[in-house]
């Protein structure tokens, strides 16, 4: 069940907020969607999900359009938690869940079995508005997921959070993916997409500016960042022919290359001046590739 955007473009008056996107996503697979505030992310899922009617394009799912008849498939946790303050977390879930046709005692045993995997079973019966903001935003993911979607839109689900949460929800995401969710994820923090995406999107002002799986990406690039941490002076490197960028740090240099020929020419203008304690080639970074791509913009 593949998802499939074609030329979508979305024009709010004179704006254009998305401009000819075209995309595939694959089936059962992680997508990483990056961009800058205001580069069209939220605006894309909203057309995804038929919450926005798009100015040009198409957007299918297994070559049907998303609409109320594929609602029961489909999860989405949006950007601006939605949840009824009032409202006890139980009679929150139970209500979205049989909205997507989801039998009350069903959706109570699938809400139990969330709640002790996040360790809150004792929110069952509290209102919303009694929960700390992590644990609402748990309360949220499990209002997306509950009806084990097949196809799993998440617009920064790890903001707000702490470090252990993030952990938690990350391993949930996960695992619904091992289970055969197609998810699509938006994130303001590059290490997610690196750690957990396969295939990405860098959208800029509504169109893509990179676009593929993510180890064809970082060939492409083709600058490698090289540290070195030594017992004498790095910092004259900076101006070394083939160094794009250069930071000193407490314990050394950071530098990113054009290539791994020049980490060689570096090794071996440096050998013999003293004890070198890291001299380590690595991949670019995703950070390096939106930093290139985006430039300042990112926030």
């Amino acid at each position: 069940m593949v998802l499939k955007l074609e030329d979508v473009t979305k024009r709010f008056g004179k704006f254009t907020a998305v401009d000819h996107l075209s995309l595939t996503i694959p089936d059962r697979e992680m997508f990483g969607f990056l961009g800058a505030n205001g580069a069209g992310k939220t605006t894309t899922f909203r057309m995804i999900l038929g919450l926005l009617d798009s100015s040009g394009g198409s957007i299918t799912w297994d070559g049907k359009p998303i609409d109320y008849t594929t609602s029961h498939l489909v999860g989405y946790l949006p950007e601006e938690r939605g949840l009824y303050p009032k409202l006890k977390v139980s009679e929150q879930i139970v209500y979205l869940a049989r909205l997507r046709g989801m039998p009350k005692v069903e959706a109570l045993s699938e809400l139990r079995l969330w709640l002790e995997r996040f360790k809150i079973q004792e929110y069952e019966n509290k209102k919303v508005e009694e929960l700390s903001k992590g644990n609402q935003q748990k309360i949220q993911f499990i209002a997306a997921v509950v009806h084990k979607p097949k196809l799993l839109i998440l617009d920064e689900p790890f903001s707000g959070l702490d470090p252990v949460n993030v952990e938690m929800l990350k391993e949930a995401v996960l695992s619904l993916r091992e289970n055969g969710a197609t998810i699509v994820f938006s994130s303001h923090r590059m290490e997610h997409v690196e750690e957990m995406c396969e295939h990405l999107c860098i959208l800029h002002k509504g169109s893509p500016v990179v676009h593929g799986a993510l180890k064809e990406i970082k060939r492409a690039f083709g600058k490698k960042n090289l540290v070195i941490h030594a017992d004498f002076p790095l910092d004259s490197l900076k101006d070394f022919p083939g160094v794009v960028k250069s930071k000193l740090t407490t314990e050394g240099i950071h530098l990113q290359i054009e290539g791994e020929d020049i980490a060689e020419r570096i090794l071996k203008k440096i050998v013999g001046n003293g004890f070198i304690r890291r001299f380590s080639l690595e991949e670019p970074s995703l950070n390096d590739i939106f930093i290139e791509k985006v430039g300042n913009s990112y926030e």
